[in-house]
């Protein structure tokens, strides 16, 4: 028969072996958690170029307030897609800062409507299809809008463009 000293041994070393594995297991999580945060904590900051390239074509003031001017009715247009044609609309808001500006925006609206309509209409199936290619015709929208403003009016407002609404058939 077995002492009852050689069972205490057993049921001490089966006791710090699971110690040991819940250590390790800990350390191991710890060390994952670290360096999770690590690779997925990126660098906050915004590249200046892009930034100093926006300020320059609009001129705002973050301080004040937003206004949204809503385009008063949706872009319809036709691209040319792989198989068909394809039917799209896009409602648009474009983002202004101060009243004066908001004013300025609702005053050429059908300037900034014929913009738009031509940079939309010069898009592609395959470009709409995609994330990325929604946000760079929302940068090139942005772009000719506040290109044409600044050459009629001699200011660039608009701050942002917004798809409020977005449909492709």
């Amino acid at each position: 028969m077995a002492d009852d000293n050689d069972l205490k041994i057993d049921d001490k070393s089966k006791g710090n072996k699971k110690i040991i594995i819940i250590a390790v297991i800990l350390i191991l999580m710890l060390v994952g958690a670290g360096a999770a945060f690590f690779f997925l904590s990126g660098d906050d900051r915004a590249p200046s170029d892009n930034v100093e390239s926006m300020t320059e074509s609009v001129d705002r003031s973050v301080t004040e307030t937003a206004y949204y001017v809503a385009m008063p009715r949706p872009f319809v247009f036709n691209i040319i897609g792989l198989k068909r044609e394809r039917l799209v609309q896009i409602k648009v808001q474009l983002m202004v800062r101060g009243s004066d500006n908001q004013e300025l925006a609702k005053t050429n609206v059908p300037l900034i409507e014929s913009t738009l309509l031509q940079v939309f209409s010069a898009t592609t199936e395959q470009q709409l299809a995609t994330y990325e290619g929604k946000e760079l015709l929302r940068s090139d929208s942005l772009a000719s809008v506040n290109e044409i403003l600044i050459k009629y009016t001699g200011k660039g407002v608009v701050e942002k463009i917004l798809f409020s609404g977005f449909v492709m058939q």
